[in-house]
Order: structure tokens, then sequence, then C-alpha cells
């Protein structure tokens, strides 16, 4: 699969300039880490749908072997394998020509490359979807705080990351929001009902936050048919009597088991990450676009992109969602009525992959059209 997007499968060469024709495809040199269970390589697919020249580097192979030097490297970013991607990506741009350099959520970049990048003509964009001004401690952003002035366009999905971007002197920030994958995130077939749901009350994701705690008294307290799954970590914050009682299999889900998942879900729980800041979540798009009923924490940035008890049904604190739960758990008809609008809200809004890279696309022909004006 991830063959598609490799050097040898590119096209064509750079083409005419940007201001003979404006709506050409771009030359697109991507780098991120690339598995069949990322999000990055969905935005790549996006990116050859609308049948831009994608060239690839796949961070995952510049990583050692052993797992606990593995998270060393991530926390520290450096060594000889950061050295190597570094030196490989400038190489690569330098035999290939791309108009767009893609940094998606890539933290090993030094920025000695970015400086060559820019000297060679070539745009740069960092996609990243995580908080690095956040709270939530994640480590290895040592280099990408280094970065951050370098970038031509740096996309991210919280109002308060733009501001703070800004002041720290990134040259331009657009807002995106995450989505869904329309090749993976679709509804069920035709006929699916209740009989076909084996879970009542479904979370699939991580135990961030105070997630654990909150899903182990629906579950011990209000009595409610709760089912998680999610990595191994959930095992020790659930602690062993709640690990028997709701966590189901040996790992994450991913792909045509994540759908499945949500397909048999009566009601699918989505939460904010609040260490993250975060105004929404890909998985609130996701639950939508595979027509799973969404129940999800309050917010903003949710309550703008559904029509709350129409599109999806919003919860804050535990009492308002073990009473949601409660009023749409024996209640199939309207669970199926709101999911369908949910779904319908996903694809005509534009929540998936496609329309996002779309308007990430169109701010980058903005910058080429300026520079090529300026020179």
């Amino acid at each position: 699969m991830l063959s598609r997007s490799s050097p040898s499968c590119v096209r064509a060469n750079r083409g005419m300039d940007s201001n003979q024709q404006p709506d050409r495809p771009l030359k697109i040199l991507y780098v991120s880490g690339l598995s069949p269970n990322d999000s990055s390589l969905y935005r790549l697919w996006a990116l050859e749908r609308r049948g831009h020249r994608v060239v690839s580097l796949n961070a995952f192979e510049y990583q050692p072997s052993n797992p606990t030097l593995r998270k060393i490297i991530h926390r520290v970013q450096w060594g000889p394998w950061v050295t190597r991607l570094n030196r490989d990506i400038l190489a690569t741009a330098g035999r290939e020509r791309p108009d767009i350099f893609w940094a998606d959520k890539l933290l090993a970049l030094q920025p000695q490359t970015l400086v060559e990048l820019r000297r060679m003509g070539i745009v740069s964009i960092s996609y990243m979807i995580d908080n690095v001004f956040g709270v939530r401690g994640d480590p290895g952003w040592r280099l990408y705080k280094k970065d951050l002035t370098h970038f031509d366009l740096h996309v991210v999905q919280r109002d308060k990351n733009v501001v703070e971007y800004q002041e720290h002197g990134a040259r331009d920030v657009l807002k995106i929001q995450t989505a869904y994958e329309p090749t993976i995130h679709f509804p069920p077939p035709v006929g699916w009902t209740d009989k076909d749901r084996d879970r009542g009350v479904s979370f699939i994701g991580t135990p961030y936050d105070d997630r654990a705690q909150f899903l182990t008294r629906l579950w011990k307290e209000f009595s409610l048919p709760v089912v998680v799954n999610g990595g191994l970590v959930w095992k020790k914050a659930l602690g062993p009597e709640a690990t028997a009682a709701i966590y189901r299999g040996h790992g994450e889900l991913f792909r045509d088991d994540y759908r499945q998942g949500i397909w048999r879900s009566k009601i699918n729980l989505s939460f904010l990450t609040h260490s993250n800041h975060d105004e929404f979540v890909h998985k609130s798009f996701e639950i939508a676009a595979c027509e799973g009923f969404l129940l999800a924490e309050r917010s903003p940035g949710h309550l703008a992109r559904f029509v709350e008890d129409e599109e999806a049904v919003f919860f804050e604190g535990i009492d308002e969602c073990v009473a949601k739960i409660r009023r749409y758990l024996p209640d199939e008809a309207a669970r199926t009525r709101i999911a369908a609008a949910g779904r319908r809200r996903a694809e005509t809004s534009g929540y998936h992959n496609d329309a996002q890279v779309a308007a990430i696309i169109a701010r980058l022909r903005t910058i080429l059209a300026t520079n090529e004006a300026a020179r």
C-alpha cells in the first residue's frame, strides 16, 4: 500500500511555473511516519486523490529497531537516525525539485534543513495535529520548537495555537480541523440494526485525562453496559476489576476493526483531550462518517459542527452523560435518525480529508504565487 506513494511512482517533474498554470497539480515531498494505521497516510491519499504528485519518505524507517533506544531518540531528537533523515530529505528534494515540502507530524526536522529547502525555492508546510504548547507533557519537541520560524505555513487545529504560533514568530498559520478518511470511515450495510450491535456504551481510544475513572463510574456506579477498546495501557489505567468487566480485546483497533467497532455500538462516546486544549476531536467525525450514534463532550468546536440533538448528542459531566445514555440507549429509532443526520452533515460540510486538504492546498497556492511574483 505504501509503495503507491514511493518516489518511483512519481509521474512527472516540476512542470510549468505557477503563474502559467495556477491550478496545475503540485509536486509534493511528503515526509511523515507512514503506516496503514496513521492518519498522516490518509492525508497523503487525499493529496493523491486530488491529482497531486506525491514523493514520500517514511520517517518510521529512520528509527532504531531497539524499542528502548527508539524512545530515547524520540525524546531527544538527536543521533545518526535524525541526521540520516534530514540528509535524505535534502537529497530527495534536490533530485525531485518539488513545489512543496510537507512535514506531517514530523519532530525530527533540523532547522538548517528548512533553511536549505527555502534556498532551493521549495515552500514548506508543517501539519501538526498535536499541541506543542499543551500541558500534556508529551516529549520530543526540542527540534520542532526551533523549526517554528522557518516553515512557510503551519497547519494547526486550535484557535489557541494560531495565536501561540504567531507569538512565536510563525510566518503563516492556518487552522484546519481533523477529519475522517472516506475510504475507511463509512456507514454499515443497509439494514444494519441493534440486532447487529453487541456493544452498548462504547469507547474506542486512549485513556487520556480522567477517562478511565469516568468510564469505570459509568459501569460500576451507574450500572451501564460500558465497553472499552484501546491499547494495553488501559489495563493499568482501569485496574484489575474494571479491566475484567469492561475492557475488550488485546490492543488497539484500527481500520476495519475500528470501523466495525463503531458499527456494532449502540452509543459511541467521544471525549475531548482537555490536557491538549482540544476544541473537537477527529473521533467525532469518524463516528459520524460511520453513521454511528455520537455522544460527545459538549464544546464550542463540536457545537459549531453538529446541530445538538439532531446530528449528534452532547454532554457535560458524568450526570448529563448518564442521563443521555439512559434516554437514548433504549430508543433505537432516535439513535438511527440522529446517526443518519450526523453522517449527512459530515459529508456535506466536508469533515473528510479531501475537503481539509483542499483548503490547505489553496493556502499553499497563494504562498507559491506570492513567491513567484517576488522573483
